[in-house]
């Protein structure tokens, strides 16, 4: 996940069969439905032409459940209870911000907008989806784009190492200081592969089901410390939220990968093209750098995080 950055505000941490679907309810745009090269013109004309959606003139997107900050905020609702944690349907949240604003961007009104549970170990196996296409920090990778096609990149992100303060680990200025110490992930996850291939401790590894409890097992003393995305370590040791309890941020790791966050389709879904086209547009007129400006930026209140070499 690049250079010293500064740490990352966190703003507060259905089914149905795949069938053929009407278009969104969205106007061609003046300039048109394609461009000279013949290419659609906007991404809502794009999104037109697309007659596979999960629901009826619907876009369906998936997420985890809970929802955690920063990517989803807002809270839980009493319109939508089943949303532990974050209600996506407030709007809230980067991850959320980002779905709305493509979903805006092809053509579809908030209340065109559905969102479904898709637990994270399923957005990159192969096999029919719930949703059109699924939002929630997965990381590409070659081995998961041969089950799944991906979106391009959303956000570009470091991976980071959250500790207890005042233990030993917190001393750590390198990868090599962390070698000893046990260290843990959520199964399924480029974090976990980074400790093992990366890290290689001399400790195995700890792989938990989710981040939730690898929280948990940090909070209990039973590993050292976790690897998950930088965003998610500014999270889950805000001092205001206390996730991890004295939870801080050791370290930030340099991404000469590339690694970047996607979302996620079924092969061979033609809305991928169409959410390119989005993002494309949202990067052009600055839109994109904006959300992640509010969502991911704006506020502190970890401080700055040093880069691990």
């Amino acid at each position: 996940m690049r250079k010293m950055l500064v740490a990352v505000a966190v703003f507060g941490l259905l089914l149905a069969a795949c069938a053929k679907s009407s278009e969104p309810a969205a106007s061609p745009s003046a300039s048109g439905s394609e461009s000279p090269t013949g290419a659609p013109a906007t991404a809502a004309d794009c999104a037109k032409a697309v007659t596979s959606y999960v629901n009826a003139g619907t876009l369906t997107i998936g997420t985890d459940n809970p929802a955690y900050p920063p990517y989803f905020a807002g809270g839980e609702t009493d319109t939508n209870p089943d949303w532990k944690f974050n209600d996506p349907y407030t709007g809230k949240g980067f991850e959320d911000a980002v779905s709305y604003e493509v979903a805006k961007r092809m053509g579809f009104t908030t209340d065109q907008v559905q969102w479904t549970v898709a637990p994270f170990g399923q957005t990159y196996k192969p096999g029919p989806k719930n949703y059109d296409f699924a939002i929630e920090q997965i990381s590409y990778s070659p081995k998961r784009a041969q089950a799944v096609d991906f979106s391009e990149s959303y956000y570009d992100v470091n991976q980071a190492l959250v500790a207890v303060k005042g233990t030993p680990i917190t001393q750590a200025t390198s990868i090599a200081d962390l070698k000893n110490y046990a260290l843990a992930a959520q199964i399924g996850t480029t974090n976990y592969d980074f400790i093992v291939n990366t890290i290689q401790p001399t400790k195995e590894a700890g792989v938990y089901n989710s981040t939730a409890d690898a929280v948990a097992a940090l909070n209990a003393g039973q590993i050292d410390g976790i690897v998950v995305d930088l965003p998610t370590a500014l999270y889950l040791a805000d001092p205001y939220v206390q996730e991890v309890k004295n939870g801080v941020v050791v370290g930030q790791f340099a991404n000469p990968s590339g690694e970047h966050f996607g979302m996620t389709f079924s092969k061979g879904n033609p809305l991928v093209a169409c959410v390119n086209q989005a993002l494309e547009e949202m990067k052009a007129d600055g839109t994109l750098q904006a959300i992640t400006q509010k969502w991911l930026s704006e506020k502190t209140n970890v401080g700055v995080v040093p880069v691990l070499g």
